[in-house]
Formats: C-alpha cells, structure tokens, sequence
C-alpha cells in the first residue's frame, strides 16, 4: 500500500511538472477602438509564445475613457494591463498608487528607450516610470501629391513660398488647406503644425528655462504667420468639425491639411487611392531650421493590484519588445517608440527623418499639469484669435495670465 502511494505522488508530481501553469486570463483596456482588430493579432503573437496565457481586449469610446478607468481603478478592480495617457494625464492615474512602476528591472527593454519617451510615461516628482510607451505623432503639413504635381507645385521652402503654393491652388480653384476651427483640439494642432519653425528652437529653449512666456515676440510672431495664413482655410472655416475638414482633404477638394502623423493612415482608410506627402512647415529664410511639434501617446501600464502580476508583466514586456514594435508600425502604420524600429512605410521614415528636427508640442507636453490646461486655453485662444476676435499680443497675454495660476515661472 505505502509503495502505491508513493508511487501516485511520484506520477503526479511528473504530471503536473509536464502541464504548463493553470491558465491566466488578463484583461487590457484601450481608447483605440479603431485599432481593435489590429491588436487581437498582436495578442495571437504573444500567445503563440506564452500557453497558459490568454489577453483579451477591450476598446472603449475614446472621449469616456478617462473616466472609465479611473473609476474602476478608485473602485479596487479595473484591467490587468491598459492603455495609459501620457503626461499630465499618466501623472493624475499614477499619482493614485494605481499603477505598477516599471524599471529595466522588470522591464529590461526600457533602459533602451529615449529619454524623452520615458518622461512621457512618469512622473515628475520621482522620475518613476509607469508605462511602456508606445507611439510618439508629430505635428506637420500633409499635402495631396496629385493636386501638387497636376498644378506645378513643389514643396515650399520659405514662409514666402507657402504663401504663393496657397494662392496658385485658390487660382486653381482648389482649397489651399482643409483645416477648420469648430473642433476644439484641432486649434492647437494647427498651432504646433504651422507655428514651430517661426517660434523656433530658441523660443522653446527659452521658455523652458524661465526665460520667456508666450507674450515673447516669437511666440507672437508665430501667431502672426498662423492668422496670416489662416486666409486660406476654407470658406466658413470657424464652423467647419474635424470630420468635414478630414473630408475635404480626403476627396482632393483641398491641396494640404495640417495635422498628425496619425493622420496618414487615416486618410489612407478614407481614400485608398490619395498620394501623400509631408513636409516642416518653412521658415520665414530659407536657412531657418524647419521644425515639427512632437509628443508621445500613451503607453502600456501595469494595474497594481492585479492579481496575475507576473503574466501581464511578460505581457508588458512583449509589449516593449522590438518584435511587437516593428508589428506596430508595420500593423498600423504608426511612429512606434519602440528603439530600432524601421519603417517600411515610406511616409512613416520620412516622418522619422522629420522628427530629428522637432521641439515638443508645448502645451500637451509641459502645461497639462494644471488647472486650466494650456491645451484649454490654446484650443479657446486660437479660435479668438481666426476669427478675429483677439490679437496675437491678446492671445500671448492670456496665456501667460491663466498658466500663471499654477505655474510657478510665470508668476510675478
């Protein structure tokens, strides 16, 4: 009898040494609802690699997704693994005690990362990062290759020339940009796509020493040029949404529209035929450093409570790998943070190549981490400021007022 017990416990110890661990289902929460079937191939990947593991996704409307989180969070519960904001918007989550801090500990794959990747995805106070990040957009002008090419145009290089590139295609009986004002984020996308090269690397540099505000000549020269060139936005433009404005560009009603990165692929899905191409908008000489506004969007973060840490930290680190990176970019066309990275999407390397002369999307970047936002005040300013209802001086004035409520250089 004792031999036969002892020998059950010896067939299943064998057993259960050759069964993987009990299976772990982890949970991972997104916006990106656009980007759902993309990401269950992702997931098929990673557990092709990993049995015993199974992720699944769950996208959510992109304007709820804040508040969705955040209150399954609070409430002790929420996913595994989610999509983080980046900035102000990862700070007010892991502020919380949320989320799990990630290290090249746990993470090795971040000690690879650029820096300014990484402080997009922790908090000031400590430098802790929270969050593998996973794309960085850029802020820039695209343009219909076919409306160019039918109509003589090449790529401008001065502020001049983008000027007289506008007036040849309202000669046309084109729209020289699709951009409108009536969606409120879009105001201050057209600021960092038209406005970085005049600003200049200077100003920012400046600014972020303390030794200017947005009442600096350069700054308000910057705003000068975007009213100036706001002239040819389409009529009406004050009342025109981001989804009419989108369609315009998309039909070829228009010869270029400022926007995202993220733009190109969604033009792409709009319009299969559309050529594009993108360039810095162009300083006011030709010798000026063209410049793009670049930010980081979001990152992959740990729930600290969950109760399968290990599984979403293999996960997580799948995530930071340079095999989901280079799925990334190639899956959805999009700027992947991940290092070493290449992109075989022509538009997404010459994207890259634009992002070696880049300042960072100021607002979003370094003054979203109060009450109010620089973004709010930005998005509401620029729409004053196209519709003639404030000057640039007004415009810089304000600014530099309302941030003045909770950060400290510009407090006098």
């Amino acid at each position: 009898m004792k031999k036969l017990v002892l020998s059950t416990i010896a067939a299943l110890g064998a057993l259960a040494t050759a069964l993987p661990a009990a299976a772990q289902e982890l949970t991972f929460w997104s916006w990106r609802q656009e980007d759902k079937a993309q990401y269950e191939k992702f997931i098929d990947a990673f557990e092709a690699k990993n049995p015993g593991i199974t992720v699944k996704f769950e996208a959510f409307e992109a304007t709820n997704y804040n508040t969705i989180l955040s209150t399954a969070l609070a409430g002790g519960s929420g996913p595994d693994v989610m999509f983080a904001r980046a900035y102000g918007g990862l700070e007010t989550v892991a502020s919380g005690g949320y989320l799990l801090p990630l290290d090249k500990d746990n993470v090795p794959a971040l000690a690879n990362f650029a820096p300014a990747a990484l402080a997009a995805e922790s908090m000031r106070s400590d430098k802790t990062t929270y969050a593998v990040p996973f794309a960085s957009q850029t802020m820039l002008v695209i343009y219909n290759k076919d409306v160019f090419e039918k109509n003589g145009i090449s790529e401008p290089q001065t502020w001049d020339e983008l000027v007289q590139v506008s007036e040849k295609l309202k000669a046309a009986g084109i729209m020289p940009f699709a951009n409108g004002t009536a969606t409120a984020w879009q105001n201050e996308v057209v600021v960092g796509g038209i406005a970085s090269t005049i600003m200049g690397r200077a100003f920012y540099d400046d600014l972020m020493g303390g030794k200017a505000d947005f009442t600096d000549k350069r700054y308000v020269e910057a705003l000068t040029k975007l009213k100036e060139i706001s002239k040819y936005f389409p009529d009406g433009f004050i009342g025109l949404d981001y989804a009419s404005a989108q369609q315009l560009f998309s039909s070829g009603m228009a010869g270029m529209f400022v926007g995202g990165s993220y733009e190109l692929s969604n033009f792409k899905k709009q319009n299969p035929d559309i050529k594009l191409g993108i360039f810095a908008t162009p300083g006011l000489k030709a010798e000026d450093e063209k410049l793009v506004a670049q930010y980081f969007d979001g990152g992959y973060a740990v729930n600290a409570k969950t109760a399968n840490k290990e599984a979403a930290l293999k996960f997580v680190n799948f995530l930071a790998s340079q095999e989901f990176g280079q799925m990334f970019a190639d899956g959805l066309n999009n700027i992947s943070a991940v290092p070493g990275v290449t992109f075989r999407n022509e538009l997404l390397g010459e994207v890259a190549e634009l992002n070696k002369h880049s300042i960072p999307y100021i607002m979003l970047v370094h003054f979203r981490y109060g009450e109010p936002s620089g973004s709010v005040l930005l998005q509401s300013e620029i729409q004053k400021l196209l519709s003639g209802k404030a000057t640039p001086e007004e415009v810089g004035k304000n600014l530099t007022t309302g941030l003045a409520n909770w950060y400290a250089p510009f407090k006098k």
